[in-house]
């Protein structure tokens, strides 16, 4: 049986088998034995492989070694080899050693030339080279790599950028790909600031370092890489690099990066731009020879950087195909960079469009306390369709919602925002829940027939302590009592927004004070890993542990309720975005509340007058009579001008005094300024200048003006 082995390898060159030769004109992945090391050297020299019927090297005579062996510093001969040796396995021989010594694993990226223990690259002896079949001369350095091996490293480097998504992460990429293999140092420098797409650069062309990488200490020619308990010396690489260079037109550096192919330092015109883009002393500090390489970053429509490869003196320089290998590490450098330059602009939009479509803050309304939260799907589905709101409502009422379009994308946020908008358009109407719901569902329909949302709106009223629930195919609230109950409250589900000819019915609920309504979309209580009626009783659990942590008398804090339900998430439970709304039932209680009917005649003011000033004799707020007179009286005088029905008066004592003036009329007030020679159009002057706040709100009824006083 042929002693010799053949071993396919795969294409990919980060997972080198051991004992296997870069390249075989066969088409199968080879590796020729290593030889033995000399002793006393710290390194062995690289076989040099021979073609069929090759003379031996001078000096490769039976005192040096079996033919086809080389042995440095006279070596003890290797194994004999057969007329197929050129590609056998060590130990596969039949005079093989059980223990012969077999090469070790080469590292990821092209093999490097091995030095001698004096740091200097050991020299072949005089022969011919496989490669080129030319007989070398002593002193001339050995080929370093063969152009399969570029092939393979450019192959292992490209992916090893295109697995970077951001900015940092390719230029890393290319900077980890490429040191120690290909470079013992490289800088790259980046166009500050970077173009997006096709827009065009203003001002003069600045080039920023954004990313150097040199290799940490002396390399380990034992073990094929770098030992890392040694300090590293001191280098004149190290003093290479500036931190900000301005590309000026026409010079040097302009027309190395306008010519865009990669060139070797010691060329006149790349030598001429060093000083530029390194600095005076940077650019005395790059070794002589071809041992740097100047290659432009260019992306699809302008060159947006440049990169350096240096090599340290010992080492030998670059070859004229090395120029090739760097094109082709810049090119796709330049492509990964624009494209993450595009993916970060279109992360940046979406994070802001995501950003408006919610509420930026929850407003503060009278008797219920609130908090939110919103999470994406993933880093790369940084937009949804969930969204929630809190409405304030005539009557210190509020306006609870949270809805769910299909999808997470911009198309999701887009439908989002405009049922928000719309939501928000109904809210101000005062239109019983199922209403809103019902105009949803016919706006969803125009905007297209596969325009699908569930939504559930509630409606708080402090007052009565009541809440009334409409819902749209939207998972039920969970209401948590004060006692520490969680109750699934039982709200008809109804058909999903823009399913059209349904009819949505609404529910009122008793709303203790204390109690706690927690609104959330589908994505906290559904998964690959459980149901939706699972994750419900999941959270129903949750709540109910981490009210027992506060006792029955005090109800967990709103803000670490809102984390504690968010914890109840595994790794394996964000499938879809998350949006969450808390509201913390305060109310207000009956005795904090005077209301009065007003009939609609000109002794309505005065009446006016005399019953705010009892009522807050009453609860002991006298310093706000004088105030609170005058405004009531201007307030109620417009009202009773042209109203038909009886005026409404109501007064509310919270940590502010609000007081609410409704009517039968529904055009809204609004502020001007009077003339000299007017004799009215100053009673909303007044109540801009001395109220805390005011405004109107439009009912289905009428309308409501309000305004509220700081009170000590």
């Amino acid at each position: 049986m042929d002693s010799t082995r053949v071993t396919e390898q795969p294409t990919s060159f980060e997972r080198p088998q051991p004992g296997v030769d870069p390249a075989d004109p066969r088409g199968a992945f080879l590796r020729t034995p290593t030889p033995e090391r000399a002793a006393g050297t710290g390194a062995a020299l690289p076989v040099q492989g021979r073609a069929a019927g090759e003379p031996p090297a001078p000096g490769a005579g039976p005192g040096a070694g079996a033919p086809g062996t080389v042995t440095p510093g006279g070596s003890a001969p290797g194994p004999a080899e057969g007329p197929g040796s050129e590609h056998s396995q060590p130990g596969t021989g039949p005079d093989a050693e059980p223990d012969a010594h077999r090469p070790r694993p080469a590292p990821d990226g092209i093999p490097v030339q091995p030095a001698d223990g004096q740091g200097r690259v050991a020299r072949p002896p005089e022969g011919k080279e496989r490669r080129t079949g030319q007989v070398t001369r002593p002193g001339r350095p050995t080929p370093m790599r063969r152009d399969g091996d570029r092939l393979r490293f450019v192959g292992a480097a490209t992916r090893r950028i295109a697995r970077g998504i951001d900015l940092d992460e390719i230029v890393m990429g290319l900077c980890r790909a490429t040191v120690p293999t290909f470079s013992d140092a490289i800088l790259v420098y980046l166009r500050d600031p970077l173009p997006v797409g096709d827009e065009r650069p203003t001002g003069p062309l600045m080039l920023r370092l954004r990313r150097t990488d040199r290799i940490p200490a002396e390399r380990d020619t034992e073990g094929g890489g770098f030992m890392p308990a040694a300090p590293p010396e001191p280098s004149e690489l190290d003093s290479v690099g500036e931190e900000l260079c301005t590309v000026r037109p026409g010079s040097a550096l302009a027309e190395v990066l306008r010519g865009v192919r990669p060139v070797f330092t010691d060329a006149p015109a790349a030598r001429a731009a060093l000083p530029e883009l390194l600095g005076e002393d940077g650019a005395s500090a790059v070794p002589d020879g071809q041992r740097a390489i100047l290659a432009p970053l260019r992306g699809r429509r302008r060159v947006i950087g440049a990169a350096l490869f240096l090599r340290r003196p010992e080492r030998i320089p670059f070859e004229a195909d090395d120029l090739l290998v760097a094109a082709q590490l810049a090119t796709h450098s330049a492509l990964g960079i624009d494209k993450a330059v595009l993916y970060g602009r279109e992360a940046y939009i979406a994070d802001e469009l995501q950003r408006t479509m919610l509420p930026e803050t929850l407003p503060r309304c009278t008797g219920v306390r609130l908090a939110s939260r919103y999470l994406p799907a993933a880093e790369t589905a940084r937009v949804g369709g969930d969204w929630y709101d809190a409405i304030p409502l005539p009557g210190s009422r509020v306006a609870l919602v949270v809805g769910d379009v299909m999808g997470h994308s911009m198309t999701s946020a887009a439908i989002m925002g405009q049922l928000r908008t719309t939501a928000q358009t109904l809210a101000g109407l005062d239109l019983p829940p199922q209403e809103v719901l019902h105009h949803l569902d016919e706006q969803a329909q125009r905007l297209g027939v596969d325009r699908m949302a569930t939504c559930l709106y509630a409606v708080y009223d402090p007052v009565a302590h009541r809440i009334t629930i409409a819902n749209a195919g939207h998972p039920p609230p969970v209401l948590l009592h004060l006692g520490g109950r969680a109750e699934v409250l039982r709200v008809p589900a109804g058909a999903p927004i823009g399913v059209g000819g349904v009819d949505f019915e609404a529910v009122e609920l008793e709303a203790p004070a204390g109690a706690t309504l927690l609104l959330y979309t589908d994505g906290l209580v559904e998964s690959r890993l459980r149901d939706v009626w699972t994750g419900i009783e999941q959270l129903r659990e949750k709540l109910a542990a981490t009210a027992q942590l506060t006792g029955p008398d005090h109800p967990p804090p709103l803000e670490a309720l809102c984390d504690e339900v968010l914890d109840m998430l595994g790794p394996g439970d964000r499938d879809d975005d998350i949006a969450l709304l808390a509201a913390r039932f305060d109310g207000i209680a009956p005795s904090d509340v005077a209301y009065w009917f007003l009939e609609p005649e000109d002794a309505a003011p005065g009446r006016a007058r005399r019953l705010a000033r009892r009522q807050l004799s009453r609860w002991g707020m006298d310093e706000l009579s004088d105030s609170v007179e005058l405004l009531v009286s201007e307030v109620v005088t417009n009202a009773v001008r042209y109203a038909t029905r009886p005026v409404t008066l109501r007064l509310l004592r919270t940590d502010v005094l609000r007081c609410e003036v409704g009517d039968d009329v529904p055009q809204l007030p609004r502020l001007r300024q009077a003339r000299a020679t007017d004799e009215g159009g100053r009673g909303l002057y007044l109540v801009n200048r001395l109220a805390r706040r005011w405004g109107a709100t439009r009912l289905s009824t009428g309308k409501v003006v309000w305004f509220e006083l700081n009170h000590g």
